[in-house]
Formats: structure tokens, C-alpha cells, sequence
């Protein structure tokens, strides 16, 4: 093992959120999401098994495992679990290297995660969430500050106070473990809950048919009327939450939206109000435990940015720090400062101000990806901020790729969609042709930190929001002037940027500003529907290719499609698995795919019957590698009349991004 005054600790949060962070010394060198590199949405991580993304951070720090001089683990499930057992883990081999380990409770990971990101020498910490770690899992310390009666239960809501290397637990709310989402209760479709972020799953089911469409609720809530009181949905008696599930049954209808758009509005609507409700209560609650002035906040529940918003405005502390990985990547760092604080006792306060812990691509990637994409054409620039804002001034839509990628779900300027605001239909042409969702969900003004007085109401409030978890009104006066950005109650969830921290970004929407008097641009996600925010260049080109974005914008050079290129239709599908790579597992239950990597190998499991009924197709000799796409499609479209186009070309995107299949030009 390295001997070294700066210990390498590596941090894992093993939840559906799964993600890996090596710190060497107080310093992150790489955090970053398993699903990213996988490229599957909520990509698990487990302690038990080999991960690309532990296999991704030990690159980037030019260590091997048995370098480690820690590796901790924050899991969501039970540690006793066999998925959590540090030492089967045939990557870390802990056993044969000596590597000690250590493990913290889920909420605990939350905590210490926002903490040592804040800045602050000492603060008072706030976890929201579905739910955590069991009763089992707690230290000592914490189940001490359980206040619910509950014996095998789940962490939902946890106070403590943070001070150096001392985290204490100030007081514990638990749910009865698998209530946090239950069944819905007789004569209802809409499934129980048992904490903050389970109402806000059960109202994401009920809606769109999916308990992980949270984000779609907030943005729902400001089309409704929130029709539904807070008490209807939970009381709080002694200090505890009861969740009532009086609600669930006004809900019959399996129906999704966009059917009962009304009453579906007017339930996110009330879901939304309820929640601020209660995070209000908790924050006062907080105040009143801890006597720091300064709150920092993470959970799952933490990425709603309109019930933030009002936590900054209307709660009575001095400084508020919201973890722009608030979610279940957050605990990866939060496992490994423990680390760090358990081998050195020593903490050193050190606020992030950008989230931006992933690998930086140079000429050398960016050329290979470049040179292995087809239908694509390339010119060289020495400008990309002048180019990029040629572009955007001309209203063309642009992928925007520089630096390291972030860590949290936010799109931050390193992995971006960019476009011009001030084109009324902007949002429309973008959610339909480019993000392929939903017509109410709204896009986000990123605006140089200097000017946001200017736009927005920020009076008697500190202005900056860098990792976009805020929500800030208009000025009445500049709503018609940005409308693509600005939502339908008059609001933007904000980032602002400056040069110091944000550097060619920044700069981009300053130029912007200079040539339209308007500093501001529209940022969204660089991904195509359905798969995470891109990691590499081979995925950003390929969002250009599957998309009807304009271009992509590298460092040095500006990526566009070949004329005549439509769609995937045009190219030539082919494996790159071969049929050694391809086995059924022992039950019979789906395919097993063995594919490789830029960080090493990864086995896909494929359950969908849809999917592997075209799989099965494919490998049936459908796929020869010279054959278009759209000649394939009609074949498949003639043996099943299920398989749409469209279902079609997102499974093809899919396979792409799971380095199951590529594509080459015809001819």
C-alpha cells in the first residue's frame, strides 16, 4: 500500500442513484454516476460487485485499488445484505490489499456530503428523502435520536448538527421498512406513502405511471390549483409525521396523463404545496435544534428547487447550502469524507462552487470520437465561444460539451443543450424534436451572476444559484423578452455563472448578451430521452446524430451532420458484442450482454420482452452489418406489429449507448 501524508479514500453509494468518489487528501480528483458510464438511467451500484464507475475514479487519480488507503460504503439497503459485502468486491480486494473499511448510514452519508462541500465551519444539516437506511444500520448515535416507534424502520427525514469531523444526530424520523411507497390502500390507484419523498412518488405514479417521475410533478404544480390541504395528506402530531391515506382514494383511474389533465394538475399542484408545507415545519424544527446559522440541506427531496426557494426566503437562518448532488450520488462523497475524517481527525472547510468532478477530454478523445462517428461533418475553431454565439444568435439549438462532466442531475454548462430564449417557440420545438417529452416541462435561463438583479426578484436575498436548485420570479418587465425560459407562473429555476468559476461558459452568455441585449441563455441536459446526461464525445456526437440538434460545440472544433443525413434510418447497424458475449442466464429469464467499455468491462441484464424479442431478431442474422436501418425496421415492423418506428429507433439509440450495437455509413 501507498504510504502518503494525503490518504486516498474512495467513497460508494450503493443505491439506485449509484456512484463512486476518490478523494486524495480533502481534495475530490473524481466523483461520478455508474449511469453515466453505463449509460442506462439509475444505474445500481452494489459494494459486493465490480463497478465502472470505482474503475473510472482510480484512472483518474493513476492508482491502482491496493493504493487505497480507505474505501467506505453508504448503502441504502441493509448492510448485512450480501450486495453490500466490501470484501466478495473481486475489483477492491480488500481482504488480500488490507484495505480497511468502514460504513455509514444512508442519511449519514447525505449529511456529511453537504457539509464538507459547504464551506461552513459548522452547520446545521437537513436530510429529506423516500427513504434510508434501517434502524439496523444506525450508529449509536443516531438511533438515539429516533423520535418514531418503529423498530426495523427506514430514514425519511434526519436533523444533525455538523462541526469539524463531528457529525451529531439532532433528532430521526423513521417509516416501517417498504411503507415509504405502498400498495394503494382498498378502492384506489394511487399507492401509499410514508414519508415526503414517497408522496411525491405516489402522486409521480398515479400521474405518469412511473414513482421516479418526481421532477415531472414540480414542474406539473404551477398549470394546477393546489386544491388539496396539507392535512389532508399528513398530519403532525407530537412532532411526527402521519401519512393518511385519505387522498389515495379520490384516485380510481389507472389512466395516465395526459388524461384528466385537470384534476392531475391540481393533484401535483397540492402535492407540491404540502410538501413546501412540511419542509417548512422542518427547517423551523431544524433551527430550533441546532444553534448554527448556517443549514445546509440534501435528500432526494432537496432537487425541488420551488420548495427551496422558499426555504431561502422565508426560514431564519444566515447562509443556506443546497448539495448540487443532492440526490443518491451525494453519499459517495459523503462516504468518503468520513473516510478521511476517520484516518486524519482534520477538516478543512472548502466550498465547492461548481459541480465538476468528472474526466476532461482532450484533442486526442475528441479527435478519436470524431474520426469514428460517420454522417457528420468538421470544421476547426480557435474561437468556440465567438462560433457557439454565431449559432445561437441564428437560433440554431447546440450541444455544448466542455470540461469535466458534473456529478448531480443537473446539466451545468460542462454537458449542455443551449439555445436562444427569446424565440417564442423555442421550448415547444426543443421539448418535441429535441427532448422528446413532455410540453409542460419547463427549461432553465443561465444568466452571468452580475446580472441577475437585473431579471429577476431577488431583493433582500442573496442572488446566486449555481447549481440551478433554485426557482426566482421574472421581473414583470422581462418575462416577453426571454419567453422560452421563463415558466407558466413567471419563474425560472436559475443558474448563474460567473468567469472565475465557469470560465468559456460564462463567457458564451455574456457574448450572447452583448450581441441581443439579452444575457441569458436556455440550458438543458445533453442527452436523448430516456438515457442519462452524456459522459464521452463518441455520446455527444451521437446525441447530435439522434436528435434535431444543430450542432455540437467542442473546444476546438464544431461538429454538424453530413448534408442529406435524415436519421438513423440512413446508416448501417452492427454488433460489437460478439456471440461469446451473448448467454441466457441460468433461469432463462432475459439476455445477458458482455460488452466493453472505455473503463473496463460491464454485463447488461435485459429483462423487457420487447427488447429482446427484437434482439432475438437481430441475432438471428436480421443485422448483417451492411444493411440500412430503415430496411432492417421494416423488416421487424413486418414480423411484429408492435414494433413502431419510434420504439424502434430509441431501442437502436439504446443499444448505441450500451456499446451493444454501433453504426457505419451505407455503401
Amino acid at each position: 500500500m501507498v504510504t502518503t501524508s494525503k490518504p486516498w479514500v474512495l467513497g460508494l453509494s450503493a443505491s439506485h442513484n449509484g456512484a463512486a468518489c476518490l478523494l486524495h487528501g480533502d481534495r475530490i480528483v473524481a466523483a461520478v454516476q455508474e449511469e453515466r458510464l453505463v449509460g442506462k438511467k439509475r444505474a445500481r451500484l452494489y459494494g459486493s460487485r465490480p463497478s465502472l464507475a470505482v474503475q473510472y475514479c482510480l484512472a483518474q487519480g493513476g492508482i491502482a485499488a491496493a493504493d487505497l488507503d480507505m474505501v467506505v460504503i453508504c448503502a441504502q439497503s441493509a448492510l448485512n445484505l450480501p450486495e453490500n459485502d466490501l470484501a466478495a468486491n473481486r475489483m477492491l480486494n480488500v481482504t488480500a490489499n488490507g484495505t480497511p473499511t468502514l460504513a455509514i448510514s444512508h442519511h449519514a452519508g447525505h449529511a456529511i456530503s453537504a457539509f464538507a462541500t459547504s464551506g461552513f465551519d459548522d452547520a446545521a444539516v437537513l436530510v429529506v428523502d423516500g427513504m434510508g437506511s434501517p434502524t439496523s444500520d444506525l450508529s449509536d448515535d443516531e438511533k438515539n435520536a429516533v423520535i418514531d416507534t418503529c423498530v426495523a424502520g427506514g430514514e425519511t427525514n434526519s436533523i444533525y448538527h455538523a462541526e469539524s469531523t463531528t457529525l451529531k444526530a439532532l433528532e430521526k424520523h423513521m417509516i416501517d421498512q417498504g411503507r415509504w411507497l405502498d400498495a394503494p390502500p382498498p378502492g384506489s390507484a394511487m399507492p401509499g406513502f410514508g414519508s415526503l419523498g414517497g408522496l411525491f412518488s405516489a402522486a409521480a405514479q398515479q400521474i405518469f405511471g412511473d414513482s421516479m417521475d418526481a421532477g415531472k410533478v414540480m414542474g406539473l404544480a404551477p398549470y394546477g390549483s393546489p386544491t388539496i390541504n396539507p392535512e389532508e395528506f399528513f398530519e403532525i402530531r407530537d412532532g411526527r409525521f402521519v401519512f393518511l391515506d385519505e387522498v389515495q382514494k379520490r384516485f380510481t383511474a389507472t389512466d395516465r396523463w395526459p388524461e384528466h389533465k385537470n384534476t392531475y394538475k391540481d393533484l401535483a399542484a397540492s402535492v407540491q404545496n404540502a410538501l413546501e408545507h412540511a419542509l417548512l415545519y422542518l427547517v423551523g424544527r431544524v433551527r430550533e435544534l441546532s444553534a448554527s446559522r448556517n443549514l445546509v440541506y440534501a435528500g432526494g427531496v432537496a432537487l425541488n428547487s420551488v420548495a427551496n426557494e422558499r426555504i431561502i426566503r422565508e426560514t431564519d437562518f444566515d447562509r443556506v447550502y443546497v448539495i448540487p448532488a443532492a440526490e443518491d450520488s451525494g453519499p459517495a462523497i459523503g462516504a468518503a469524507y468520513h473516510g478521511l475524517w476517520h484516518l486524519t481527525g482534520e477538516y478543512t472547510p472548502q466550498a465547492y462552487e461548481r459541480d465538476a468532478f468528472g474526466a476532461v477530454y482532450g484533442d486526442r478523445e475528441i479527435e478519436a470520437a470524431i474520426a469514428s462517428t460517420p454522417a457528420i461533418e468538421t470544421r476547426e475553431t480557435a474561437n468556440c465561444v465567438r462560433d457557439a454565439a454565431d449559432l445561437l444568435v441564428d437560433g440554431r439549438i447546440i450541444a455544448w460539451f466542455s470540461g469535466p462532466s458534473e456529478l448531480g442531475p443537473r446539466a451545468l454548462g460542462q454537458r449542455s443543450i443551449l439555445c436562444d430564449p427569446r424565440q417564442p417557440d423555442a421550448k415547444e420545438k426543443l421539448n418535441a424534436r429535441v427532448k422528446h417529452r413532455e410540453g409542460f416541462r419547463p427549461f432553465a435561463p443561465v444568466i452571468p451572476l452580475e446580472e441577475t438583479a437585473n431579471w429577476f426578484d431577488v431583493a433582500g436575498v442573496e442572488p446566486a444559484s449555481p447549481f440551478m436548485l433554485r426557482v426566482m420570479a421574472f421581473k414583470d418587465a422581462k418575462r416577453d423578452l426571454v419567453p422560452a425560459v421563463v415558466h407558466v407562473d413567471g419563474t425560472g429555476r436559475v443558474q448563474t455563472v460567473t468567469r472565475a468559476v465557469n470560465g468559456p461558459y460564462y463567457d458564451l452568455v455574456r457574448e450572447f448578451g452583448e450581441r441581443t441585449g439579452v444575457p441569458i441563455l436556455l440550458n438543458t441536459s445533453l442527452n436523448v430521452m430516456g438515457e442519462p446526461i452524456v459522459e464521452t464525445p463518441e455520446d455527444a456526437l451521437w446525441c447530435l446524430l439522434l436528435t434535431q440538434l444543430d450542432a455540437c460545440v467542442f473546444d476546438g472544433a464544431i461538429v454538424t451532420k453530413r448534408p442529406g443525413y435524415g436519421s438513423l434510418r440512413d446508416l448501417c447497424p452492427y454488433f460489437l458484442v460478439g456471440p461469446g458475449d451473448i448467454r441466457r442466464p441460468p433461469s432463462g429469464d432475459g439476455l445477458l450482454f458482455a460488452v466493453t467499455t472505455p473503463w473496463g468491462p460491464y454485463v447488461f441484464g435485459l429483462r423487457d420482452a420487447h427488447t429482446i424479442a427484437v434482439l432475438d431478431l437481430l441475432l438471428g442474422g436480421l443485422m448483417d452489418g451492411n444493411t440500412r436501418a430503415e430496411a432492417i425496421f421494416e423488416q421487424l415492423r413486418s414480423r411484429r406489429g408492435d414494433f413502431t418506428e419510434t420504439f424502434l429507433i430509441r431501442l437502436f439509440a439504446q443499444l448505441r449507448r450500451w456499446r451493444v450495437i454501433s453504426f457505419r455509413d451505407a455503401g
